[in-house]
């Protein structure tokens, strides 16, 4: 079997929205699984409404988190409609939603209630604040939850306006993390034919991205402070200005430090007792930034990385999206795969981080439209044509 047929033959029902829940089925697709999106008929997803931008027409961010899949509209509020995804369950083997707690329950499509259909049935509840405590039924958002958990509060300057982290990191993470905790349910269902119910909460995720904050703060009682692009730790490791822009430089131990000093051409910098090991250098880590940023300043980006690289100093020019998009070493490296629309052959996204014996994964399928795989998917269990003309009249499905 090769690496992108890994979950090959396994059906996932995808009751998800925005980005968490999308991130962690796109995984599963990317592997192999077929993806059966479940959307409100006439709306969708709300990230198909995330526009501008676009690409070939639908919006660039339903666009970057939903490949490989096919789309079925059904309207979860309609008892005939749950009579549909109850069907679809009978023969799946994950099925994903990201409603509010209680929400799927009081729709009888809850953990028991599925899982009495399918005793195999390996069931994924993404929330916002995690299925019990007194926020657990509040909506949230990543930028919310990195507020919440104090992802925002190491994020910035010291002094200026905290800011989020410029990327979903806690949806993707929390999709990424619900992807990994169905993997290893289907690991022990293979094993014991057991099915499961995983949960995955954005509030989770952030604490989880907090591990180091929160274990410097339980150590000295300290609040972390926002450092800006430094770390509290070690230094340096930051950023340094350039002539035409910015320089990122880490020298994480003793050696590496004299190996940036010897590039830059200010060896007696590493030989100033100030900086002589790290703790020395965290404690003066102004004065050292400052004599640092005296020898990369006047000096073009691309120089400074190419003095550091032949004395093996860890260093990159800050780049931008375009600049990593076109770069040599990410084009090596095949992240970036090919994604054709139509009126958009060009098109492109970002593929699994990962590769097993050489391979990402599946060949990328386009997003699908909105219903696009209704009639099919409905035909090929079985339902009649009369039932699904109805259901189509009532509204119950697009």
């Amino acid at each position: 079997m090769s690496f992108g047929g890994i979950l090959q033959n396994k059906r996932v029902i995808d009751l998800t929205q925005n980005v968490a829940g999308p991130f962690c089925t796109q995984i599963l697709g990317d592997l192999g699984a077929e993806v059966i999106k479940v959307e409100r008929p006439g709306a969708g997803d709300d990230t198909r409404n995330w526009r501008p931008p676009e690409i070939g027409g639908q919006s660039a961010t339903f666009f970057a988190l939903n490949r490989n899949k096919r789309s079925i509209g059904v309207d979860l509020d309609r008892e005939e409609g749950r009579d549909v995804v109850r069907s679809l369950v009978r023969d799946a083997d994950i099925v994903i939603h990201s409603l509010k707690p209680g929400s799927a329950e009081r729709r009888g499509l809850g953990y028991d209630d599925l899982k009495a259909l399918n005793p195999k049935l390996i069931y994924c509840a993404i929330s916002a604040f995690g299925r019990t405590g007194p926020l657990a039924a509040l909506p949230g958002y990543d930028p919310l939850l990195q507020a919440f958990t104090g992802v925002m509060s190491v994020t910035g300057i010291e002094g200026q306006e905290p800011v989020r982290v410029g990327v979903s990191l806690i949806d993707m993470g929390t999709g990424m993390w619900a992807a990994m905790g169905i993997l290893g349910a289907l690991l022990r269902q293979t094993e014991t034919g057991q099915g499961a119910l995983v949960e995955a909460s954005l509030l989770e995720t952030g604490m989880s991205w907090m591990t180091v904050p929160a274990a410097s703060y339980l150590a000295t009682r300290t609040l972390p402070k926002r450092m800006g692009s430094a770390m509290a730790m070690t230094s340096p490791y930051e950023l340094f200005r350039a002539r035409d822009g910015h320089v990122f430089i880490g020298a994480g131990n003793d050696r590496l430090f004299r190996s940036v000093c010897e590039g830059l051409g200010c060896s007696e910098i590493a030989d100033d007792p100030r900086f002589r090991s790290n703790p020395d250098r965290v404690t003066n880590r102004g004065a050292l930034h400052e004599a640092i940023e005296t020898a990369t300043c006047d000096l073009p980006a691309a120089d400074i990385v190419a003095r550091l690289r032949r004395t093996g100093a860890p260093c990159t020019e800050m780049k931008s999206i375009a600049d990593a998009l076109s770069d040599e070493q990410v084009g090596a490296t095949g992240i970036v795969l090919a994604l054709p629309l139509d009126g958009q052959e060009d098109s492109k996204v970002i593929g699994l981080p990962f590769q097993i014996d050489g391979s990402r994964g599946i060949l990328p399928s386009s997003p699908p439209k909105l219903g696009a795989d209704t009639s099919a998917i409905l035909e090929s269990m079985g339902m009649p044509a009369d039932a699904l003309a109805a259901l189509r009249d009532g509204g119950v499905i697009d």
